[in-house]
């Protein structure tokens, strides 16, 4: 990292903390995503999930740009040079009075779908869909965070926690791990709502509570769709 002077602290996670940093050759400003652990080997640094999807999905207008990855052998510290935007969507909305235009949701929810068909198509899925992950420079939208991403391929049941609460699809919520690329679409339109109204459609305050407000909006499943939950080994409830 000394070719880049830390400028300030953008966020901080369970599993790193993203500060805005400069290029002291170029003087261009990236953001820089430290991971909080510590790695052994380059091979273990090119096996994270999250390297392998940036690299498979860039370049891309709507997924979010991997500049560098920085890797010190001697501290095992490893770091994600990105570009840098201006802010996510939860920044974006958070304390207005009045919600975005439907112009303008419509441009950004088009782009969120690009990214979304564009890594579907390659193979992955996000896991993780949510305002904060969602990054916005002017009138530009792209999709980042890709450390809970999974392959579409990979085999069931998968860890039964993922995403944040609010954007969990049912079958998220009432199987142990089986579910599919389908829950990023649930996830993408839970943003939708939040962009044109400034309120989380479901904001469960635990599980059971959130399956409950699916249910108020969305009404009882059909009997083929419960039976198909009930054949599934992993169902909770």
């Amino acid at each position: 990292m000394k070719n880049y002077k830390a400028i300030g602290k953008i966020g901080e996670g369970t599993f790193s903390e993203v500060m805005k940093i400069q290029n002291l050759r170029d003087g261009n400003h990236y953001a820089c995503k430290q991971m909080k652990q510590r790695f052994e080997s380059i091979e273990q640094v090119n096996n994270l999930r999250e390297i392998q999807a940036l690299r498979r999905l860039n370049p891309h207008p709507n997924i979010l740009t991997l500049h560098q990855v920085v890797f010190d052998r001697k501290s095992g510290s490893l770091a994600l040079i990105c570009e840098l935007m201006d802010m996510n969507i939860y920044e974006l909305i958070r304390g207005r009075r009045h919600p975005l235009s439907e112009k303008k949701v419509r441009h950004y929810m088009y782009q969120l779908c690009k990214s979304l068909d564009h890594m579907h198509r390659n193979g992955i899925f996000h896991r993780d869909v949510k305002p904060e992950n969602i990054l916005v420079k002017r009138d530009v939208l792209k999709l980042g965070d890709f450390g809970s991403c999974r392959s579409v391929y990979s085999k069931q049941p998968y860890t039964e926690y993922i995403s944040t609460r609010w954007y969990r699809a049912p079958e998220c919520l009432l199987t142990d791990g089986f579910y599919g690329f389908k829950m990023d679409l649930w996830s993408a339109g839970c943003v939708l709502y939040e962009m044109a109204s400034l309120q989380p459609l479901f904001p469960g305050a635990n599980e059971l509570d959130q399956i409950s407000r699916i249910h108020d909006v969305m009404g009882t499943p059909t009997e083929k769709t419960l039976t198909k939950f009930k054949q599934d080994q992993g169902y909770l409830y």
